[in-house]
């Protein structure tokens, strides 16, 4: 990222030489005149000469600009941002807006194009997702101030904000049940030993996660976490494993000068970011982790321009806790991303949350499952309570209904980004935590899961605190709140004497000052006293010649001081008059700046509650998560798994989620199959070898498999009848087709890459899903790879797993190895046509019928007619273990033949078109039609 004004730098980190050496390489590696443009593209220019001539507001943008080559800049003018010069260009183009032009600079017109403020965080939305980046120069002081200076002067303009794919805060730019972390890369070690460091942070909510992976995960690891935007020293930007991984999982990439990366910059940031003078009380950190660490709160220094973000402690992501998923496999099954556009997904099929975090946190643990068979058991014991008390559940769901997103909330206030709204979603999330922490400390014995959201609430229900400031919250907001800090009306009526005077006399100064003319009626005696206004004098007392003596002299002359003598009046003030009126003048501006006042200090007793508020947030996040769960389990009718440390795969009925969903709807059922596996042997086979035809299910069994692996790790109930799944610490699920051309690899080479990654990295305590291995090549060597991968599989390996296949020789393994067998996909044939019963039987299938699903498909039928006849002369002339005798009729240019003979008229059509049917009896077309039929089936039986 480019550099910033050095205030921003000083702020972050004051006499920081680390810092700024990086600051400084960051310049130098971004200097303008590094950058390279076509001749016909309208550049700013990098330096301001004599001869430019610009404007003083341009030779202002011009040095804003320089200093944010790389950014397009968005220029604070009035009630819009502009851009200028190839930044307009290039907006303009990217939102569909007018590009026009203001003045000329340097000769040539100067191409301008502008967005509205209020509406600029739906046109910045747009040029995040389109690849561009954003800096943000707002207007420093009132423009009345900078009159002051000069009839020239320039209202103080600064960037105040570098906006990027990783550092989004405002709703309007995030996806609101997903979260949106920025990674740094650090690489340690070279060659099969380098490993990657992972530093990740939402920035919008505070998580913070550390991981490590080798370079085979990788690509699985940045999936898991789908961050928008991944920093990397610019020195690894050849290194293939972070570049792949980064492009599988759709993030930005973001170089970074090497000087950001360091031990010792991590290190320090850590402490200032959490105000520790030693890092024991956040854990332990590696060299590695703490490099990480330096260039992604570098990066967050420098495009909050110094402003810390609400960050939670940082949690470290075990990779021996976690079940492993490499990123073909993610891509497989479909867990949050589908492979067809609007495709239902695992997520959407088991999310009923009813919150933005609940929705994050479900995504969260679904991406993640659990490799710790206790932990996996305390979520399913808080899934269990809540399905056996429903009424809590759904008294709870309700409640959570009114729950906004406190986290992010929380980030924006931090931030000093954060509105009245902010402090709305605050008090209001803190009301339904207190409701909800009523609600679970009246129901009875809670698993622990409960017993820790139920803890975390109780700090907002009581007199300490956290207690007082939600109640502090309630007082002072109204209950609708706006959006931003310049709409007055926030504060509620009563919660500030001194607002509520300022409300009073900005709203009824007319009664105001008829009760002062009351007053001083009634003081001096003359009843036709009046308090006047005028733009020359203001306000001002007026009284009849008559009766100015009366003000005039003692006792009231002290109060009363002439001001002016007209023919028809005499005109007085007082110090209390002209109090009211400076009161009056200014009170709406005054109004708006004491509820600004008030905000600030609201703002500052939230932060002070930050980390008790940020655990009360997560508690209602896993309590919305928790609930959902339930909910979908009781709806779908799912089962609690029995999940252990065995190396059993125990399922009856099971069934695939998001299909069955989709079937449901369509009016349709889904039927349930059993899958036993036990890597020990003991209780079923460790392998099984799964035959049938196309179209029968096979690729929908293995993914159901896969995915109750996934669901029961994660602590969810599982789609089927009975489940016994014991802990996995990888999935591999090998299924379906692709091809990587950019990369230069054929749809082959990319299933051995995989499956050469699945031998080398499954455990025997993994879950392996195979679908078609060795397809894409020739017959003997696809059959021999698959053949030989089983073998290492079961005997070298000794995972549990699923091979669908339709070599019909790997059958034969379940007679060779002893814990191997065969399961098929039950078909039956009608009418020469197969019918899919979509079951699950014992023992291998004795045909493919891939003729028959192809004339389902809709194959020509001389073409299905021809494959018939070559298939009968292959099946004759193969032996069963002999080389096969291929037919004499099938040479290359014998099938064209048979294409032209079936082009010709049909023999009983010839006949028909020869008749003359005029002539015929009843009897003789009687006779004619058995002899027709009879030739019709004996040239359909030919072919």
């Amino acid at each position: 990222m480019s550099s910033i004004r050095q205030k921003g730098v000083a702020k972050a980190n004051p006499g920081g030489h680390a810092e700024e050496s990086c600051a400084r390489t960051e310049q130098a590696r971004r200097r303008p005149e590094a950058r390279t443009s076509t001749d016909t593209e309208m550049r700013a220019p990098d330096t301001v000469s004599p001869e430019t001539r610009a404007t003083p507001m341009m030779a202002q943008y011009l040095d804003v600009k320089a200093k944010n080559p790389d950014f397009l800049l968005f220029y604070r003018m009035g009630d819009f941002f502009e851009l200028f010069f190839d930044d307009a260009v290039k907006a303009a183009s990217a939102l569909g807006i007018q590009l026009t032009k203001r003045g000329k600079h340097a000769g040539e017109d100067i191409p301008m194009c502008g967005v509205p403020v209020a509406r600029a965080d739906d046109y910045m939305q747009k040029l995040i997702l389109k690849g561009f980046r954003v800096a943000v120069a707002e207007q420093l002081e009132d423009p009345e101030l900078a009159k002051k200076r000069g009839p020239k002067a320039v209202v103080r303009r600064d960037v105040v904000r570098l906006v990027t794919p990783g550092t989004l805060t405002e709703d309007a730019l995030l996806v609101s049940g997903r979260n949106n972390f920025l990674v740094a890369l650090a690489k340690t070690g070279k060659g099969a030993a380098a490993r990657y460091h992972i530093a990740a942070l939402d920035i919008s909510t505070g998580e913070f996660l550390l991981s490590e992976a080798s370079a085979p995960d990788l690509g699985g690891e940045l999936l898991r976490l789908r961050p928008a935007e991944v920093l990397i020293a610019e020195d690894e930007l050849g290194d293939e494993a972070s570049k792949a991984a980064a492009e599988v999982s759709g993030a930005a990439l973001s170089p970074l000068s090497r000087a950001c990366f360091g031990r010792a910059k991590g290190e320090r940031a850590l402490r200032e970011a959490f105000e520790v003078a030693a890092l024991d009380g956040l854990g332990d950190f590696t060299d590695g982790d703490l490099t990480a660490i330096g260039a992604l709160l570098h990066y967050v220094n420098l495009t909050q321009m110094g402003e810390r973000p609400a960050l939670r402690p940082p949690r470290r992501d075990e990779p021996a806790r976690l079940m492993a998923i490499d990123a073909a496999t993610r891509a497989s099954l479909e867990l949050v991303r589908p492979k067809n556009e609007g495709a239902p997904t695992v997520f959407s099929a088991i999310d009923r949350t009813v919150t933005a975090a609940g929705a994050r946190e479900l995504m969260s643990r679904l991406v993640s499952p659990s490799a710790d068979a206790s932990l996996v058991n305390e979520r399913l014991d808080a899934v269990a309570a809540l399905i056996e008390d429903w009424a809590l559940r759904e008294r709870i769901r309700h409640i959570l209904k009114t729950a906004p997103d406190m986290s992010r909330a929380l980030s924006r206030l931090k931030l000093k980004r954060g509105g009245p709204r902010d402090l709305g979603a605050i008090r209001d999330g803190l009301r339904a935590g207190s409701e909800v922490a009523t609600l679970l400390a009246a129901s009875p014995a809670q698993p622990a899961h409960l017993k820790e959201a139920t803890t975390a609430l109780a700090a907002f229900t009581g007199d300490e605190l956290g207690g007082r400031l939600a109640r502090k919250l309630d007082r002072a907001l109204v209950s609708v709140v706006p959006l931003l800090t310049r709409d007055s009306g926030y504060i509620a009526a009563g919660f500030d004497a001194a607002l509520d005077e300022l409300r009073e006399l900005a709203s009824s100064s007319k009664i105001v000052l008829a009760k002062l003319q009351a007053d001083y009626a009634a003081r001096t005696g003359v009843k036709t006293l009046k308090i006047q206004y005028n733009n020359v004098f203001g306000y001002f007392i007026e009284v009849s010649p008559g009766q100015a003596s009366a003000l005039m002299s003692e006792p009231h002359s002290a109060l009363f001081r002439h001001k002016q003598t007209l023919a028809s009046a005499v005109r007085f003030t007082t110090d209390e008059l002209a109090a009211l009126e400076s009161r009056i003048l200014t009170a709406q501006g005054d109004a708006l700046a004491r509820e600004q006042t008030l905000f600030a200090e609201l703002s500052d007793a939230v932060l002070e509650q930050e980390d008790a508020i940020a655990r009360a947030a997560q508690a209602l996040a896993c309590l919305d998560c928790v609930g959902g769960l339930a909910e979908v389990a009781q709806a779908q009718n799912y089962v609690r798994p029995r999940v252990d440390t065995s190396r059993a795969f125990l399922v009856e009925g099971g069934r695939h989620p998001a299909v069955e969903q989709a079937l449901v709807r369509e009016g349709g059922a889904f039927i349930g199959n059993d899958c036993r596996l036990d890597g020990a042997g003991e209780r079923a086979p460790g392998f099984l070898v799964v035959t049938g035809p196309n179209m029968a299910g096979k690729s929908t069994y293995l993914r159901q498999n896969a995915l109750i692996a996934v669901l029961a790790q994660m602590g969810s109930y599982v789609p089927a009848t009975s489940a016994h799944i014991g802990v996995a610490d990888r999935l591999f699920a090998r299924i379906g087709a692709a091809d990587d051309l950019a990369r230069g690899r054929s749809t082959f080479m990319v299933e051995m890459t995989e499956t050469a990654a699945i031998l080398n990295r499954a455990t025997e305590r993994s879950l392996v899903i195979l679908d078609e291995i060795g397809r894409g090549t020739a017959t003997f060597d696809g059959l021999s790879i698959a053949w030989a991968v089983l073998e290492h599989l079961h005997d070298e390996t000794r995972c549990r797993g699923l091979v669908a296949t339709h070599y019909h020789e790997l059958t034969r393994l379940a007679d060779d190895l002893p814990r191997a067998g065969n399961v098929r996909m039950a078909v039956t044939e009608w009418k020469d046509t197969i019918v899919f019963l979509h079951a699950v039987e014992s023992g291998p299938a004795n045909r493919s019928y891939g003729v028959q699903a192809a004339k389902l498909a809709g194959v020509p039928k001389q073409v299905v007619t021809r494959a018939k006849q070559i298939l009968a002369q292959l099946e004759a002339g193969a032996g069963p273990h002999g080389p096969l005798t291929l037919p004499t009729d099938m040479p290359l240019f014998s099938a064209p033949a048979a294409h032209h003979a079936a082009d010709a008229p049909h023999p009983v059509l010839e006949r028909l078109g020869a008749l003359d049917v005029d002539s015929l009896s009843p009897r003789e077309a009687l006779d004619l039609l058995y002899a027709l039929k009879k030739d019709l089936q004996v040239t359909d039986a030919t072919g």
